[in-house]
C-alpha cells in the first residue's frame, strides 16, 4: 500500500519544517572577536589576590613537574611524556574551578590538571610508565582515565553529566581536548548531544597551534574553534590561554552556567606548546625557533609574576619559597619514579572484562605456565624478579 492509497490521503498535505529558522538567536552564542584577557588590563585590579597567588604557586609547581617528567623520559623511567609546558594556565584553571563532586575528563597531555586536582604525581605518570591500566581509581578522584585516543573522552563526559542530571546530582563535567581533537567525529557527537540534552558539561579546547605537526590552518577554516559552538547551539568563549586569571574566570562562569542547568559551553584557550609534542617528536621539523621565542614573551608564569610583583603581592622571597616547594615536589617524584616497581604480569588480564573471555583465559594460562617455568610456581601476588 502506498501513501496515496492510505485513508484520507487526499487531504494529506505535508508541510516541510522551517529548517532555515534558527532554534535560538545565534548572536549571544558568538565568541568575542579577540581572546578575553585579565592580566595587563583594568580588570586585573579586581582579581582576588589570594587566588592570583595560588594560581602562581600552582603554575610554578606545574612547570617544574613538566620539566621533571620530561627528564624521566630521557632516563628511561617513562616511556613517553607529552609536556604541557606553556599551557600550565589552562591546566591549573581547569582543576581549580571544579568542586570535589565534579568530574574532570583529561586528554593524554593533561597530567598536570590531574595533579592540580589532587592526584598523586606518581599515580598520574603510572600509565605513561606502562605499569597499570590507569594508575589511579577514577571514581575516588573524580578524574577519568588519561585519554590517549583523540577526543573519545568527550562523549564519555557528556554521558556522565547527562546521567548525573537525570539522577538529580549536582555534578558538572569538564572535558579537555586539544585543537587536533576538534577534527574528530567524537567532538561533533559530544557537542551535539550535550547541546540537545543541555548537559552540564564544559568543553575546554587547548588550542596550542599544532596537532603534532599539523598547524591549525590545515585543520579548519573557521574564524576560531570557539565559533564552532554556535553550530551546536551553545555559547563559545575565546580566552587567552596563557592568562591564568582570565582562564579561571571564564571556566568558572562556564561551570556555574552548567550547574544552573543552562547547558554546555565551549571554551577555546589560545595557548602554545613550548616543548615538542612528546619526547619522541622533533618539533624543529615543522616550526622555527623564532616562533617559539615569540611565545616565550607571553609565558603564563611571566605574565602572572609581572602582575603580582607590580601590585606588591609577591617579592623575591615569595618567589624563592614557591620555587623551593616545587623543587621538593620534583625531588619526591624523582625518588619514587627511580624505584623499580614489582609487578605481577598476570595483571595484564585483570580489569579488561568483568568476566574473562575464553581467549583471555587461554592466554592467561599460557603466561602462567611460562612464569612458573622461569620463576617457580606463580602465587598471583607478584612475580619475584619480574620488574
Amino acid at each position: 500500500m502506498t501513501v496515496q492509497e492510505l485513508p484520507g490521503a487526499a487531504a494529506y498535505r505535508p508541510t516541510p519544517p522551517p529548517a532555515w529558522k534558527p532554534l535560538t538567536d545565534p548572536a549571544p552564542l558568538l565568541p568575542d572577536p579577540e581572546p578575553f584577557r585579565v592580566l595587563g588590563t583594568d580588570a586585573a585590579a579586581d582579581a582576588d589576590p589570594e587566588l592570583l597567588l595560588r594560581l602562581y604557586a600552582e603554575l610554578v609547581r606545574g612547570r617544574r613537574y613538566n620539566a621533571q617528567a620530561t627528564a624521566l623520559t630521557k632516563q628511561g623511567r617513562l616511556a613517553v611524556y607529552p609536556s604541557s609546558t606553556g599551557q600550565e594556565a589552562c591546566e591549573i584553571a581547569a582543576a581549580l574551578v571544579l568542586e570535589d563532586r565534579d568530574w574532570l575528563f583529561p586528554s593524554y597531555r593533561d597530567t598536570l590538571a590531574a595533579v592540580a586536582r589532587g592526584l598523586d604525581p606518581v599515580e598520574a605518570l603510572t600509565l605513561l610508565r606502562g605499569d597499570r591500566h590507569t594508575g589511579y581509581d577514577p571514581r575516588e578522584h573524580r578524574i577519568a582515565p588519561l585519554c590517549t585516543p583523540l577526543a573519545t573522552q568527550l562523549p564519555h563526559a557528556v554521558g556522565l553529566a547527562h546521567a548525573a542530571r537525570l539522577k538529580g546530582d549536582d555534578v558538572v563535567a569538564l572535558a579537555m581536548v586539544g585543537d587536533g581533537g576538534t577534527s574528530e567525529g567524537d567532538f561533533h557527537e559530544a557537542l551535539n548531544f550535550a547541546a540537545v540534552w543541555r548537559a552540564p558539561v564544559v568543553f575546554l579546547v587547548q588550542n596550542n597551534g599544532f596537532a603534532i605537526s599539523v598547524p591549525l590552518a590545515k585543520q579548519t577554516a573557521a574564524p576560531s574553534l570557539a565559533h564552532k559552538a554556535v553550530g551546536y547551539g551553545m555559547p563559545g568563549r575565546l580566552v587567552d590561554g596563557n592568562d591564568a586569571a582570565a582562564m579561571h574566570q571564564v571556566l568558572s562562569e562556564a561551570v556555574a552556567r552548567a550547574r544552573r542547568g543552562e547547558g554546555p559551553t565551549l571554551v577555546e584557550a589560545v595557548t602554545y606548546r613550548m616543548d615538542a609534542h612528546t619526547n619522541a617528536d622533533d618539533a624543529t621539523r615543522y616550526r622555527g625557533d623564532s616562533e617559539v621565542e615569540t611565545w616565550r614573551a607571553h609565558d603564563p608564569i611571566v605574565l602572572l609574576e609581572r602582575e603580582l610583583t607590580g601590585r606588591g603581592l609577591l617579592d623575591e622571597d615569595g618567589m624563592t619559597a614557591v620555587r623551593e616547594e616545587a623543587e621538593r615536589m620534583a625531588e619526591g617524584l624523582r625518588e619514587q619514579m627511580n624505584a623499580d616497581p614489582v609487578l605481577d604480569p598476570m595483571d595484564l588480564f585483570s580489569h579488561v572484562y568483568e568476566e574473562q573471555t575464553g581467549q583471555l583465559r587461554e592466554q592467561a594460562d599460557q603466561l602462567r605456565v611460562e612464569l612458573d617455568a622461569e620463576h617457580g610456581p606463580h602465587d598471583g601476588h607478584g612475580a619475584e624478579g619480574v620488574r
